[in-house]
């Protein structure tokens, strides 16, 4: 099912890989990262809140991959005021209904965990002062691919129902439009 949604989806990645990546570059700088980690923040935040009031999602380690409280940590170590922070908008995503739609949606935000190690590498080595504000990006050292296998698995075995692939498809693009559109439009804020 892993692969189906990401061919399914292939031509809407790039809407939002492109924040991602621009992390991996040479020149990333504090601000860059912040920045994206204030979009991530607004989206999963309302997404984990989504997934939480749909009825019937049964993921045995949800409290393993929720990471807003992770990407608020963060945020107060790049300069995010806790007035500030509680002040940050979120992606306007509301309760789905039942575990279909919802893990669609998971799908996508579970997507770019794969490339954390990576971008959190360079981090490092090139935005100074960056050691205290890796929590979210470090949430899945070492376990990122047998989370990813596992989400595939629970992909597989809920894709089984009747047209319950065909409905995981279309929640990962209505997930992937409103995640691009987010990213785009919740663009820098100033926090200093």
């Amino acid at each position: 099912m892993l692969t189906q949604l990401d061919v399914a989806t292939r031509d809407l990645h790039a809407g939002v890989d492109g924040y991602w990546l621009d992390l991996m570059a040479s020149g990333v700088t504090r601000e860059q990262y912040r920045s994206q980690l204030v979009r991530v923040y607004g989206f999963e935040a309302a997404l984990e809140s989504a997934l939480v009031t749909t009825p019937n999602l049964v993921l045995a380690d949800r409290l393993d991959r929720t990471r807003s409280g992770l990407l608020a940590q963060d945020l107060l170590a790049l300069g995010v005021t806790p007035g500030r922070m509680t002040a940050l908008p979120q992606a306007d995503i509301t309760s789905f209904d039942d575990p279909i739609e919802a893990l669609g949606w998971k799908y996508v935000a579970e997507r770019p965990t794969q490339l954390h190690s990576a971008i959190k590498r360079n981090i490092v080595a090139r935005v100074p002062h960056s050691a205290n504000a890796l929590a979210y990006l470090s949430a899945y050292d070492g376990v990122a691919a047998a989370r990813w296998q596992s989400l595939g698995m629970l992909l597989d075995h809920i894709s089984r129902r009747p047209l319950a692939g065909e409905r995981l498809v279309r929640a990962a693009k209505a997930a992937f439009s409103t995640m691009g559109k987010w990213f785009r439009e919740s663009g820098y804020v100033s926090f200093l």
